[in-house]
Formats: C-alpha cells, sequence, structure tokens
C-alpha cells in the first residue's frame, strides 16, 4: 500500500472490504461443505489482514479516532466465521478458535466502553449469548455458568438504564439459557457424550465384517432436525439434536484448552490469540487434533424447517456425497397420531405392523450403490413408505400441521437414488437396516409427566449416553442421588459389555449383510450396541415388562444371540443394576448369572 496513504483510510477501506465479504458470507445457506469454501476462504484472509493491520497499527488508529469497541467487532465477526466454518465442517479446530476468540472478546471487555450506549449494551448480551453456545459444545460448564451470571447481572444493569421493552428478547434468551442447561445438569462432564479413545472402544479393536464383495460404508455426513412443542432448546439447537451432534463426533485425545497468558508488550500492543504467535496457535491446535482419526462426520443443523426446505438440503447433502459414504437422517419431531402403522423406507422389504405405531427417530444412512438406514426419532407416528397410503401420515416439522408435514413417500426418491448410480448392474439395492424406537417413552421412576417431557427424547438418551438414560429410568437422576464410585463401577462394566457384543456381532456368521455394510463405522456401530442395551433394558424394566409398546425394533433383525431374553443379554443388565443396587426394578427370567464383574 501506498506510504502516502494516511493508515486511518487504509484501516477503514480494509473494515468495509471485510464487511461486504461477512454479509455475503452470511448469505450463504447453512449446508454444502465444499461447495462455499472459496468464500471463506476470502473472507478469512481479509479479515487476517483487517486483524494484523489494526494490531500493527494500533496507536495511530486510536489517534485517529478508532473506538476499543470497534475492535471488539473485528473479534466478534471472526469468532463467528470460526463458529459458522465449524457447523459446516465440524472440525473442532474452528469451533477452538472460535472460542479463544470470544473469550479474548470476555476478558478485555471491548464492549464495556460506553454503558450507556443501547447498541453496545446489545452487542455486548449478543455476544456473551453466541459464546454460551461455543462453550456449551465444547463442554466447558465452569464458563458457561460464569457467562449466564454475567449474562443475568448485565440484564438488570441495563434494564434499570433502559426501558424494559427494550430487554424482552434478551430476557426470553436468558430463561432458554438457564433452562437448558438445568435440564442437561444431570452426570454432566462425567463422560463426554463424544467418541472417546480412552473411554470407548478403539474403532480399530474389532474386526471388520466387511466381505471382499460388500465394501465397508462410512458416515461422512448426517442431517439432525428437531421439533417438539415446548422443547428445551438454546438459540436454534434443542436437547436432542445437541446430544445427538456431540455423539456422532471424535472426543480430542489432548486438552481442549490451554491457560494462555495475555500479555501486553512495552507498545501497549495486546498479545495472546488475538495477536499470539504462531508457535502459539500450533501447539494449540496440536492439543486437539489426533491425526490417526479419521475426520468427524459433516452435521448440519435443521431447527423447525419446512418440508420443502429439509427436502431441498437432503437433496443437496445426497449430490455431495462421496461414494463410500452414508448420509444420517436424525428427525425429532411430533407426527399425525391419526394413522397408526409403521414404516420401513428402502427397497425390498416388506412392511411391519407395531402396535403402538410411533416413530421416535430415522436416520438414513446412503451410498453410491446401496441404501441403508438407522433410526432413532422421538416421539412420532411411524409412516408406511410401501404402501398406497404412505402420503397420508407424516413426521411434523412445523406449527402448521400438513403443511410442513414430511410425508414417508417424501423420502422414497432419495432411497432409489443409489439404484440408478449402481455401475455394476447386479443388484436392485439392498434392503433397509432399521432402529425402530418405542411408540411410547417408558414411564422414569419418581418423574413425573412434565419432567419425563422436558428431558428430551429417552431413545436419544439411550444412544448417546447410555449409562445416564438408565439412571434416569430408575430414578438416579443426578451425581447427588448416586454413590459415584458405583456409578463409574456401573460405567465400566458397561463398556466392557459393549465392547465385548460389539467383537461377537462381528464375528457372528447370522450377521446380517445389510448391518455387515454399516457396522465397521465406528459412530454407526456404538448406536447399533447402545440400542442393543437400551432393547434389553426397556424389555426387562419391571413397570412396562412384556408391553411391546415400549420396546424398540430393529430391520432386519439382529442375531438372536442378542435379543432380551438371552441369559448372556439379561445377566449384563442384571450385573448393571446390582452395581447400582436397581436391580429390584426389573424383570429376570430363570435368575441369570450376574456379569462378571
Amino acid at each position: 500500500m501506498a506510504s502516502n496513504i494516511p493508515v486511518s483510510e487504509v484501516y477503514w477501506s480494509l473494515v468495509d472490504k471485510a464487511d461486504k465479504k461477512f454479509i455475503r458470507v452470511r448469505e450463504l445457506p447453512s449446508y454444502g461443505k465444499n461447495r462455499y469454501d472459496s468464500y471463506f476462504h476470502k473472507v478469512f484472509k481479509v479479515y487476517t489482514q483487517l486483524w494484523k493491520f489494526q494490531q500493527e497499527n494500533r496507536q495511530k488508529l486510536v489517534e485517529a479516532g478508532l473506538k476499543r469497541w470497534e475492535i471488539g467487532e473485528i473479534a466478534y465477526r471472526i469468532a463467528q466465521l470460526y463458529y459458522s466454518q465449524y457447523m459446516r465442517t465440524s472440525e473442532l479446530t474452528y469451533l477452538t478458535e472460535s472460542y479463544i476468540f470470544y473469550e479474548a472478546i470476555f476478558d478485555r471487555e471491548y464492549f464495556k466502553e460506553n454503558p450507556q450506549n443501547l447498541g453496545l449494551v446489545n452487542k455486548q448480551l449478543r455476544c456473551l449469548g453466541r459464546f454460551l453456545v461455543v462453550c456449551l459444545l465444547l463442554n466447558r460448564r465452569e464458563k458457561v455458568q460464569q457467562l449466564i451470571n454475567h449474562f443475568r447481572i448485565l440484564l438488570e444493569e441495563s434494564r434499570r438504564m433502559f426501558q424494559e421493552t427494550d430487554f424482552k428478547e434478551w430476557k426470553h434468551v436468558l430463561h432458554e439459557m438457564v433452562r437448558f442447561i438445568r435440564v442437561d445438569s444431570d452426570f454432566m462432564n462425567i463422560r463426554p457424550l463424544r467418541y472417546s479413545l480412552v473411554l470407548d472402544a478403539h474403532f480399530e479393536s474389532i474386526p471388520n465384517v466387511s466381505s471382499e464383495n460388500k465394501r465397508a460404508l462410512h458416515l461422512r455426513t448426517a442431517i439432525l432436525c428437531s421439533y417438539q412443542n415446548n422443547e428445551v432448546k438454546f438459540t436454534e439447537i434443542t436437547l436432542d439434536t445437541f446430544r445427538m451432534l456431540q455423539c456422532l463426533e471424535w472426543e480430542p485425545s489432548g486438552s481442549f484448552y490451554r491457560v494462555r497468558d495475555y500479555e501486553v508488550s512495552k507498545n501497549g500492543k495486546e498479545e495472546g490469540l488475538a495477536g499470539g504467535t504462531a508457535s502459539t496457535r500450533v501447539m494449540h491446535l496440536e492439543d486437539i487434533t489426533d491425526p490417526s482419526l479419521p475426520p468427524n462426520p459433516q452435521k448440519t443443523i435443521l431447527y423447525r424447517p419446512s418440508a420443502t426446505h429439509f427436502l431441498a438440503v437432503l437433496a443437496t447433502l445426497c449430490e455431495e456425497m462421496p461414494f463410500d459414504g452414508i448420509l444420517l437422517i436424525y428427525l425429532s419431531g411430533k407426527g399425525d397420531q391419526d394413522i397408526p402403522s409403521v414404516s420401513v423406507p428402502g427397497d425390498r422389504l416388506d412392511p411391519v405392523e407395531h402396535g403402538s405405531g410411533y416413530l421416535q427417530g430415522h436416520e438414513m444412512m446412503y451410498d453410491s450403490t446401496a441404501l441403508s438406514s438407522v433410526h432413532s426419532l422421538n416421539d412420532s407416528p411411524t409412516l408406511k413408505m410401501n404402501q398406497p397410503d404412505s402420503c397420508e401420515s407424516y413426521l411434523q416439522l412445523g406449527s402448521h400441521g400438513g403443511v410442513n408435514g414430511l410425508y414417508a413417500c417424501d423420502l422414497i426418491p432419495f432411497s432409489r437414488r443409489p439404484l440408478f448410480l449402481d455401475i455394476s448392474g447386479t443388484e436392485k439395492g439392498d434392503r433397509a437396516a432399521l432402529l425402530l424406537s418405542p411408540a411410547s417413552p417408558s414411564p422414569a421412576s419418581g418423574a413425573t409427566e412434565k419432567v419425563r417431557y422436558s428431558s428430551g427424547s429417552q431413545f436419544t438418551l439411550f444412544l448417546t449416553a447410555p449409562l445416564q438414560a438408565f439412571c434416569q429410568l430408575v430414578g438416579l437422576s443426578g451425581s447427588k442421588l448416586i454413590d459415584m464410585h458405583n456409578y463409574h463401577g456401573a460405567d465400566k462394566l458397561l463398556s466392557t459389555c459393549l465392547a465385548e457384543w460389539g467383537s461377537s456381532l462381528a464375528t457372528d456368521d447370522s450377521l446380517d449383510p445389510v448391518w455387515i455394510r454399516v457396522f465397521d463405522d465406528p459412530f454407526l456401530r456404538r448406536l447399533i450396541l447402545r440400542f442393543i442395551f437400551c432393547r434389553a433394558v426397556l424389555s426387562l424394566y419391571a413397570p412396562t415388562f412384556s408391553q411391546k409398546q415400549f420396546v424398540p425394533e430393529c430391520l432386519p433383525p439382529l442375531p438372536n444371540s442378542f435379543l432380551p431374553i438371552n441369559p448372556r443379554m439379561q445377566s449384563a443388565i442384571l450385573g448393571i443394576a446390582n452395581v447400582l443396587g436397581v436391580a429390584s426394578h426389573f424383570v429376570f427370567s430363570d435368575d441369570p448369572a450376574e456379569y462378571d464383574t
């Protein structure tokens, strides 16, 4: 840049350029991993240039009238960009970078320059809310509580200074924050929802089951969608999608955060992430990256989408699917309860009649030659896809009934698409593989109807945090009500059972080829094994014993040795129940021997 141009003019020119690119990126769809990468590269480049320029010329810019909150605005937008890129790619490095920028803004109080400026107060509240989402996703619960307290104090101070009507929206945001944390507080930080190589079976420890003629499929993309009346949520992340999102990611092997000292050099320039050295940042990223792990599957969260928008996103994700990929669809919503029937999406699969006819979830896994599916939806009637009335019952995605209803027949084009791309031409497509949730959630011991439905989907909880779901079912709803030594003992026993079941399934000659195709993927395998545990627990639960509407099912069937009536399965549940002192909540046949702990 020419030296005769004033520093302030160069700076404001960069700000204008960065603003335009930021607005353009913000207006892009929130899905589609590859097609918008060039836009993000350009906007990151210009903001890096802007941030570096203001650091190198801080004193001159301040003398020219640069305000402290304007520096904070740049950092705030960089944090937003990193968070947006995490939501697109599911790469935790982006989420961590977002955290560090938000933390710098919070610690340095960039927006506290003029507490009588309503615009700056709103910026501060908005920044705190978005920082809180990042902390939730990174399980920084102490920081979350600190931010909520800070948010509450700032809101009270601002209400005294400004009109009450200016802060109705922020009062609602605070209510959502508190409600979300209260519901999700049981056993928090005891065990991560993410796949942990320390606590879960190593993904290479279970034998591969794919044959030479059937290549293994891997989870590459997931679409997570939820709509429930009065559901627990914060911003557009519901409790169920929050749990499922983390369940489909790797837990970092190193420390999430390293204590970083922000120093001020002699020339008054702040150091740290917002101005830290390259070597410091590389060290920080190495703490959270394990190069031996496969990448996290890309995830797209849709909150109360219209049916047409959902299908448009689904079509885009299918189009981008790699040849060995699986697309998982997680739908949690209220269904049309007038038509109690079961849905079986996919080709060559006969309808199966359910006694109750409710569907809690649906995850579809898809590749270029075949279709597979895993179910995990929440409190919604099942649908028939291969019956004449497949377009009569639906899953409700919004508040306008059929207008925002997702019909079973809506998914037929996506279930058939792989068949047209079968290059070998030797098959008509595989049967669907489904995990079908119970028609009704089992009543938790000591829980009221209101508490039961405000805690998220019971089936989703079993798939994402099985021991927490077990404890909630039998009335052990918090760390104050359970001996933590016993809890850790039960957790260790459950991990042993799941690992052994995984090895047994992988070597079982009767395992259906549909399950074989997906079983090598660590995330899907973990969901399948947790489904087996869920089915055994709910089948043996005394208050609903022998009532099929409270028991999940799977299609095609898993081997008979994994049915709840099998002595090996019952002994595992008995062992866990005895460790926690709740064996009386279950009904066992023939007094199975307790699992060897």
